[in-house]
């Protein structure tokens, strides 16, 4: 016969670890007004509007071989041209650290290490999510695209035999910059820092961009679609944050949200 008191103590653990789990894993709360919250939303619709549209333009450029895709010989021409020795073993590094191989181990590593030491572990999934949905839309759209890479013996490190659109490169890198520099910096109440720390995240994407077309294996166009897809996952990503994350306060509460050490990047975790 099961005492009662047991009985009452196991139903009191249960929501206990329930809600340290919510706490710890689904909670992350952040007090803005009503306006702010609003334009996040917009700002996310706008991102996956654009991408989307910028995705399929480029797209039909390429199928057409048409409009955006004139740029593609001359942008490789043009980074042919200024081959030099420690140059390319520069983007060769730095393809090998954006590559298949490093670059997961620095995502898993990035969003652990985030996930043990932070307060809630929100950001980290999310960071984490966005990785996950960038890998499955290239894999999905490549071999449907199948799009023919720039010619064999231009490529420097090895032949690749895979579709060459989109980069899966360039939107490995992509996704990772821009959605940790917003999951980051989208708790910082200093514009310019935040700024700054796009402008960083948006110069690498674009140096990993350029690496790839200089070392033969991709079309500039790949590149610039790969971005337009990398901006929709920014899309979904700050509208799934937003409404899971922002509540709306009164004029007092987000002031006092603003006094709090991690609004100005200090105490992140």
């Amino acid at each position: 016969m099961t005492d009662s008191t047991d009985t009452d103590t196991t139903a009191d653990e249960k929501p206990g670890r329930f809600h340290r789990f919510r706490e710890r894993f689904l909670v992350e709360e952040r007090v803005l007004s009503a306006a702010a919250k609003r334009n996040l939303f917009i700002t996310g619709a706008a991102l996956i509007v654009v991408g989307l549209v910028g995705f399929f333009v480029v797209l039909d450029s390429i199928t057409e071989s048409d409009d955006l895709s004139y740029i593609d010989a001359p942008v490789e021409g043009w980074l042919e041209s200024g081959r030099d020795g420690w140059l390319t073993t520069l983007m060769i590094v730095l393809s090998i650290v954006f590559g298949p191989i490093a670059m997961p181990i620095i995502i898993l590593v990035t969003t652990v290490a985030w996930g043990i030491l932070a307060k809630h572990a929100w950001r980290p999934l999310l960071l984490a999510g966005g990785m996950i949905l960038g890998v499955i839309v290239v894999q999905l759209l490549a071999p449907i695209i199948a799009r023919d890479r720039p010619p064999a013996d231009e490529m420097m490190i090895g032949y690749d035999p895979t579709s060459s659109f989109p980069s899966g490169h360039v939107m490995g890198v992509a996704d990772f910059l821009f959605i940790g520099t917003y999951l980051v910096f989208s708790r910082h109440r200093r514009p310019v820092i935040t700024t700054l720390a796009f402008a960083v995240a948006a110069f690498v994407v674009l140096l990993t961009a350029a690496c790839r077309i200089y070392l033969g294996y991709h079309w500039a166009t790949d590149a610039v679609g790969s971005i337009m897809l990398s901006l929709v996952v920014l899309g979904i990503v700050i509208i799934v944050d937003t409404w899971r994350t922002v509540r709306v306060g009164s004029p007092e509460e987000v002031a006092e949200s603003d006094r709090r050490s991690e609004a100005w990047g200090r105490n992140e975790r």
